[in-house]
């Protein structure tokens, strides 16, 4: 039990790291509404089920030798980051400040913002290095359950998940959600400008 609360705890703050998830979670509950923000929660979640699988299952190796998968992984990410935040540049270059009556609370299609979520978490291989190099000594663990991988593999999805979820709720109350509608354009040109900067990371470190 010890061990299992020190790796949720470890997870905890990795999933609440800055990166391109939170990047794209945060904008997307803000902008768009609970609804969308827990399906991108969910489509995030379920590319973190396929890094997870590969950390607990020592798959990760692959990713540790580098080689062509990831380099092919690493500008498929780029590419993709960069696509996103050419929209959000691009809105907030058109937009004015948003009236809070006139905006819609649900304006984005469930299926989308999983799928962006799902792609912004998949397609970024520095997810499975993290999991790999937490997993790891915690894998090593003498005298663990027969089903520690598992145990393990659950932690980090349903986590994730939760939180990012909670994160979402929060977000939603009135007065955060008010403030951020009025300078909407300039929030959007800040999260696409911080999302091309992740992108020339991934490819540059």
């Amino acid at each position: 039990m010890y061990e299992w609360l020190v790796f949720a705890g470890v997870m905890a703050l990795g999933q609440f790291s800055p990166g391109p998830d939170m990047v794209l979670l945060t904008r997307t509950a803000l902008a768009s509404g609970r609804r969308a923000g827990c399906w991108t929660a969910v489509g995030i979640a379920c590319g973190l089920a396929m890094h997870a699988a590969i950390a607990v299952t020592g798959i990760s190796a692959l990713y540790s030798r580098g080689g062509g998968l990831v380099i092919v992984m690493k500008y498929a990410a780029a590419l993709y980051l960069t696509w996103l935040a050419y929209q959000l540049i691009r809105s907030g270059l058109r937009s004015s400040p948003i009236s809070v009556e006139k905006c819609s609370r649900e304006g984005e299609s469930a299926f989308l913002s999983w799928k962006r979520g799902f792609f912004c978490n998949l397609l970024n291989p520095k997810v499975a290095m993290f999991l790999a190099g937490v997993t790891a000594p915690f894998l090593a663990i003498q005298k663990s359950p027969d089903d520690w991988s598992l145990i393990l593999w659950a932690t980090i999805v349903f986590e994730g998940v939760i939180l990012w979820c909670v994160w979402v709720f929060v977000l939603q109350v009135p007065v955060i959600r008010e403030r951020y509608l009025r300078v909407a354009h300039w929030f959007d040109l800040a999260f696409g400008v911080m999302l091309l900067g992740l992108a020339v990371m991934l490819i540059v470190v």
